[in-house]
């Protein structure tokens, strides 16, 4: 079972609870580019590797979660999430159409 997390609250609690930061990576697609959301967690950018910069973990450009909830809400999309399970803090997330 999952649940949908609507709001700019609800899922920076969700991500930030989880060690989460917003994030994003720009790839050209045509005339403009596409931006593809991403939330990282503590290991990924402690295991980035070193030939990246440090504020673009694999790649991707850390951003305010003021832009990032934008650029969500631009692209129409909501967080789905598992339930929450006593104790646990899983950060398994996929990105659905609002």
């Amino acid at each position: 079972m999952s649940r949908i997390l609507r709001t700019a609250d609800e899922i920076r609690q969700w991500a930030e609870a989880r060690g989460g930061q917003p994030a994003w990576s720009e790839l050209p697609s045509g005339t403009r580019s596409q931006i593809t959301l991403r939330i990282v967690f503590d290991q990924y950018l402690l295991n980035s590797g070193e030939s990246q910069e440090q504020d673009r973990p694999g790649g991707l450009d850390l951003v305010a979660w003021d832009e990032w909830i934008a650029e969500l809400k631009n692209q129409k999309l909501v967080l789905q999430v598992g339930d929450r399970v006593e104790g646990v803090l899983d950060n398994d997330f996929e990105f659905v159409p609002a």
